[in-house]
Order: structure tokens, then C-alpha cells, then sequence
């Protein structure tokens, strides 16, 4: 039977972060850098097997590996082919903030990885730096390049801020359409620890929606799997816009997808208060139908939607910490 909520949402969609480590020092996520507080390992490749397994025996079938930098990780290939080579999984995708993404390529591509979501936050080279505390945006853009020469899908993410990037809309348009790829706009989201940088910096998702309509842009009928996300594009242009906004209006109805943490964590939303061990059910494959029904127990845990806009931003300190 799939994973069903009392909503009846159906998930299957899994969001698996592999490394909490980042090199990059975002300014909406890690603007002080990475600081270890695990004292306890990421799951082994035994464990992510075991893990996977038992999703997918519940339906799902959409595999994302996160960080964190999952790049970092160097059994990534390896993670990746498992994924892949698990009983009912169809689709194994890679979120990274493409550093060193070029150099993974073919490995990456032969152990069944078909998609990957690059961040660039900004297309110029010092506001890039400003932003991510690195001077990298051609290594970055290289990775964005050489997966497409793979055939791979891309999809360029870009956390919108406003008074830093928001000016670079149009630009983003035609990077899209000249490389034909999709650039995704992410809202930008409250954790515990950027209140002030959120309070300055965070401009509404709808407003770009609504502009994008009035040029012309065309949205799409969201495709399977797609969850909360809206697509854009011009007619005969290639290339699509999308946009993630969570302060919308029945955004989270179309919720798809679970996290687990590196650690082996149950996250029921990005914004929940508190998480739930899997680990101990990882162990053994003998273990696979009670961590199952444990699955189908936490779920029935999920709120209806999170609480944004009571200003409720849950337990999260870092998107990198949760696999955001």
C-alpha cells in the first residue's frame, strides 16, 4: 500500500541527505560557514540501502540526494547507483551547489543519476562571491554545463532576495532559454538562525508569479511529482521559469515528498518541530517491514501545512542541517 496521509496526500517523493558538511557560506543558510554538531556518523551505504528499500516498497519512487554539499561525499557514486538500482525506484536526482559537480559527471551519470539541481543565486561573478563567500561561479556554471552535455535534466535553483538578486530576473530568463533548463526561483524561506537577514531580504514569490503572467509567460499544469512547484514559459522559447513559494496560499496541499536527515531522521515537513530516528531499524534487513510501519506511524504525524505565516519556522537552524 503507498504512503497516504490523512489528507490524502500520497508521498513519493524521497529527499535523502547524504552529507551535512557545505564548503559554501550562503548568507541565507550558513553565512558563518559549517560547524560539525554531530558527534554521530551519516548512515553508511548499508543503512541508505536498507532505507531505500523500504520506501520504495511503499511507492516511492522519486529518489533526491541533498546535503548539505553531497558532493562531499565520496561514495556519492556509489549512494547514487544504489539508488538506482533499488526495486521501484524510477528517478534519481542530485541537489548540489555545483562546485564540483563537472569533475562527478560521468560517474555520476552511469550509476543512474538522470537530474540534477544546481544552486546559482546570482549569474554575476561578484555578486555571486558576495553571496556564497566564494569566487566560483564559472566552476559552478562549468557543472551546470557538463551535466547537460550528459543528457541529464537541469534545473538551476536561485533563492530569491530582495536587493541582491532580484534585478537578475530577466538575465535568468535568458540563461534559461539560451541553455534550455529550467530556473527555478525559491522564496526565500525563515529558519531559526536568519531572522534579520530574512526581515531584510525576503520579498513574496507571488509578486514574480504575477509579473511573469503580465510579460506573457504561460504557466504549466504541474507534471507528476512536480509537488507545490509552478512552471512558466514563453511560447516557442526554450527554457522555463519556475518558482517555489511557500507563503501561498494551499502551498503545502500538494506535499509529496519526506526528508531524512544524514543522521537517519525523519523530518515531516522542512519546518517541523523535531524529528524521528529511523536508524535503529537500518540495521538488519530483517528490520525492513517494521521500519515501514514506522513510516506509515510518523506520517500520520504530518501537520496539514506548516506555520509561516504564525511565524512558526519549526526546529531548523540551517536548510544544510535537514537536507533542505
Amino acid at each position: 500500500m503507498p504512503l497516504v496521509d490523512a489528507l490524502g496526500r500520497r508521498f513519493v517523493y524521497l529527499r535523502l541527505s547524504v552529507e551535512d558538511a557545505c564548503g559554501y557560506r550562503c548568507r541565507y543558510c550558513l553565512p558563518h560557514g559549517y560547524k560539525k554538531e554531530e558527534a554521530e556518523p551519516p548512515l553508511a551505504l548499508p543503512e541508505i540501502r536498507r532505507l531505500l528499500s523500504a520506501c520504495a516498497g511503499l511507492g516511492m519512487w522519486k529518489v533526491r540526494l541533498t546535503g548539505g554539499e553531497p558532493t562531499l561525499r565520496p561514495d556519492l557514486a556509489a549512494i547514487a547507483a544504489a539508488a538506482a538500482a533499488t526495486p521501484g525506484v524510477r528517478r534519481v536526482a542530485l541537489s548540489t551547489n555545483g562546485r564540483r559537480l563537472a569533475g562527478l559527471i560521468p560517474a555520476l551519470s552511469a550509476a543512474g543519476v538522470s537530474a540534477v539541481n544546481v544552486s546559482v543565486d546570482s549569474l554575476d561573478r561578484a555578486r555571486f562571491a558576495e553571496i556564497v563567500g566564494r569566487d566560483e561561479l564559472a566552476y559552478v556554471l562549468a557543472g551546470v554545463d557538463a551535466a547537460r552535455a550528459a543528457g541529464m535534466t537541469v534545473q538551476v535553483n536561485a533563492v530569491l532576495m530582495k536587493g541582491v538578486n532580484d534585478g537578475e530576473v530577466a538575465a535568468f530568463a535568458d540563461f534559461a532559454a539560451a541553455r534550455g533548463v529550467e530556473v527555478r526561483f525559491i522564496e526565500l524561506m525563515p529558519t531559526a538562525g536568519n531572522a534579520d537577514f530574512f526581515a531584510a531580504r525576503h520579498m513574496k514569490a507571488e509578486s514574480l508569479a504575477a509579473r511573469l503572467l503580465a510579460e506573457g509567460w504561460v504557466e504549466e499544469p504541474r507534471a507528476e511529482a512536480d509537488g507545490p512547484a509552478r512552471r512558466f514559459r514563453r511560447p516557442g522559447v526554450p527554457g522555463a521559469l519556475g518558482l517555489i513559494a511557500p507563503y501561498a496560499k494551499d502551498f503545502c496541499a500538494s506535499c509529496n515528498r519526506l526528508r531524512v536527515t544524514s543522521r537517519g531522521r525523519l523530518r515531516l515537513c522542512l519546518f517541523s518541530e523535531g524529528e524521528s530516528s529511523l536508524r535503529d531499524l537500518l540495521q538488519r534487513d530483517e528490520d525492513r517491514a517494521a521500519l515501514q510501519e514506522r513510516l506509515r506511524a510518523l506520517l500520520g504525524l504530518k501537520e496539514p501545512s506548516h506555520y509561516l505565516p504564525e511565524g512558526r519556522v519549526g526546529d531548523n537552524r540551517t536548510f544544510a542541517r535537514i537536507g533542505g
